[in-house]
């Protein structure tokens, strides 16, 4: 678990409250805040905060913070990434109902296309970063967990190796991804700032910083990012219930990024596949890696239209992968 030094509190603040207005601040959940470094600086901003804390070493100080003060913060017991573990019976903290989470928060439902119901701030841990990122993705496509609520608002300190594939351009083989394509098809994503890994703390027993290594992709800073989802991205074919079958189709376009599309059509038994391009208008020639993603829906919304393609084929596959990824 990374924490925030002091010095830093200022800045996420800042940053947090860039393009809000002088009135009422929304409700802010704030995952791991840990010792209650970054916590104390959103309250000062007038914030109101629901903290969400796995760690029971730092919930009695927590606790006593939120008892000084009159309703500005909620402290639960819980771990934002066991959000709806796939278990049966009831539910043991840190694991959390996101159903009982938003009841005690007293946020509503509401329609995909309204404004963002809920904003949520917190490091995402090192360890399995993009396997976290891939469960928040599944569960925006497909408006399950926090995603029922409405386009709740992410903004999260990941590390810039991961950020440089969220916002990779097409063509770049080596980061140019199928997490790169759902997340720029689905979020509106934006750098809100950039520290680097010295601003930071642990509270490993070593008391050293466990900075993820890489070889060709930079990660020398933890990056600030906005994740809002896209107002229109279920709009034309693409919706909750086949946004399954779209990531995986995306996945497994990537299990070779350097193949071409034609190529990719034929496995798919799709016969009609350069008419299908030329109404694209996609090159013939085109690489997988090469396709923007729009591209990517508009090729999805092509083929829920063609009598030679069904979701069946992928049924197997598509089940395989959600489990994985929950």
């Amino acid at each position: 678990r990374f924490i925030a030094c002091p010095q830093l509190a200022r800045t996420v603040r800042r940053c947090l409250r860039r393009g809000a207005g002088p009135g009422p601040q929304p409700l802010l959940l704030e995952f791991a805040p840990g010792p209650g470094i970054l916590t104390r600086s959103l309250l000062d901003a007038g914030l109101r905060v629901v903290a969400l804390e796995s760690n029971s070493d730092f919930l009695r100080d927590l606790k006593s913070l939120e008892n000084s003060l009159d309703g500005q913060l909620k402290v639960i017991h819980g771990d934002f990434f066991r959000l709806d573990p796939l278990t049966k019976g009831a539910l043991k903290p840190p694991a959390v109902s996101s159903d009982k989470l938003f009841e005690t928060m007293g946020v509503a439902a509401v329609p995909w296309r309204a404004d963002t119901p809920l904003k949520i701030f917190g490091i995402v841990p090192q360890q399995l970063e993009r396997n976290r990122l891939w469960r928040l993705l599944f569960a925006m496509y497909e408006c399950s967990s926090i995603y029922r609520y409405g386009r709740v608002e992410l903004n999260l300190f990941i590390s810039e190796k991961e950020y440089t594939v969220l916002t990779a351009e097409p063509g770049r083989s080596k980061i140019y991804q199928a997490l790169t394509v759902l997340a720029q098809l689905g979020y509106e994503i934006e750098l809100l700032h950039k520290e680097p890994w010295s601003s930071f703390a642990t509270n490993l027993k070593n008391g050293g910083l466990a900075i993820p290594k890489t070889g060709r992709l930079p990660n020398d800073h933890l990056c600030l990012v906005r994740l809002t989802p896209q107002q229109n991205l279920f709009t034309g074919g693409l919706k909750p219930s086949n946004a399954s079958t779209f990531i995986f189709m995306v996945k497994q376009s990537f299990a070779k990024p350097k193949s071409r599309l034609t190529d990719r059509l034929h496995s798919w038994s799709l016969d009609n596949s350069d008419k299908l391009l030329k109404a694209l208008e996609i090159p013939k020639n085109a690489a997988m890696y090469n396709l923007y993603p729009e591209d990517y829906k508009r090729l999805f919304e092509a083929l829920q239209n063609s009598d030679m393609f069904a979701e069946t084929f992928f049924h197997d596959e598509v089940l395989a992968s959600t489990r994985i990824t929950n």
